[in-house]
């Protein structure tokens, strides 16, 4: 059985969808350190990265079992956002955002032992002029729930009414690129090909 390093509620209902049997095992991973150490590194390469420590973190504690660990980060006008701090820092992120296109880097790597299978994809959204009372009443509506959202929004939620465009992959949008990872899970023999 495949264990998902995340206790992302959107990945695991991800995989739950496509009939992919797992656990999931949170990845102890310092995050904004990792970040840190690869300042200046492109931002698919970052989400790689992430997505990789969380994998090999559980990994270590699970030898001879695949592990899936996923990771996602938003770019807007070069900036990198990570999940708003507080409700304060949600709405000064919607306010970047507005009138804006963000890019949305989305990793996944699955390894076993000494085994990595990286994929990684992006999708572009484009975010209509959003209006202080339009971000007051979304957050009234999406705090906390989206406090652990980078970009600040859930697609499947009220997060949609934020954009006037999608270019990317639906899955990766969610936050997984999907169907590599199912490409992936055929390739080592978890799922049948």
């Amino acid at each position: 059985m495949l264990i998902l390093a995340s206790q992302s509620a959107s990945r695991r209902a991800m995989l739950e969808a496509a009939g992919v049997p797992f656990m999931a095992v949170p990845a102890e991973v310092d995050e904004r350190a990792l970040e840190a150490s690869l300042a200046g590194a492109a931002p698919d390469v970052v989400a790689t990265a992430l997505a990789r420590a969380k994998a090999e973190a559980v990994a270590a504690r699970h030898p001879g079992r695949w592990v899936l660990g996923s990771d996602s980060l938003v770019v807007c006008e070069g900036r990198r956002f990570d999940k708003p701090a507080n409700r304060e820092a949600a709405a000064e992120h919607l306010r970047f955002f507005s009138g804006k296109t963000m890019e949305l880097h989305s990793a996944a790597t699955l390894v076993r032992d000494d085994a990595v299978i990286p994929c990684a994809d992006k999708a572009e959204l484009a975010v209509r002029e959003l209006s202080e009372e339009f971000i007051a009443d979304y957050l009234a509506h999406e705090w906390p729930a989206v406090a652990g959202c980078v970009g600040v929004f859930r697609i499947e939620g009220r997060g949609v009414q934020l954009f006037s465009q999608l270019r990317g992959d639906h899955f990766t949008i969610l936050g997984m690129p999907l169907l590599p990872v199912l490409a992936g899970l055929r390739s080592v023999g978890v799922m049948a090909a």
